[in-house]
């Protein structure tokens, strides 16, 4: 004498139900349930990472000569000359490369202030053994 699986499950939502008819599996509930969740995840993930992604398209698309762009490898260099597809960058004097436009991280319309002062006081340093005795002590 066994009982099947199945009719013993059918048996506890039925007295279940008799008990309490609130209690009882609902599929409607169920599809609610399910498309709030939807909903959470649509206003939460979805829709802020399209935005976020078509800012960053239009970044791209926007780069013209003289902007300093990062690209994803982490090269720091200026745009010399662009076009739909590429871009040729300068990463240092008479150094310069092909970027696929859309390996452009991020886009620097001035470069750093800190950065080009230091490399005036490096042009001006001394050379040799003496540059580098004024380099150690410096405090």
């Amino acid at each position: 004498m066994l009982i099947n699986p199945a009719f013993a499950q059918e048996a506890a939502v039925a007295a279940a139900a008799a008990v309490d008819p609130a209690a009882a599996v609902n599929p409607l509930r169920i599809l609610l349930q399910f498309l709030v969740i939807f909903a959470v995840f649509y206003f939460f993930l979805i829709r802020p990472q399209q935005k976020k992604l078509k800012e960053h398209q239009l970044m791209q698309m926007n780069i013209s000569r003289g902007d300093t762009v990062v690209t994803f490898g982490g090269i720091v260099g200026k745009v010399i000359r662009s076009n739909q597809d590429d871009l040729l960058i300068e990463i240092a004097d008479g150094v310069r490369v092909v970027v696929v436009r859309e390996r452009v991280l991020s886009r620097r319309s001035q470069p750093a202030a800190e950065f080009a002062e230091e490399e005036s006081v490096n042009d001006n340093a001394k050379k040799g053994s003496a540059g580098l005795k004024d380099v150690l002590t410096k405090k």
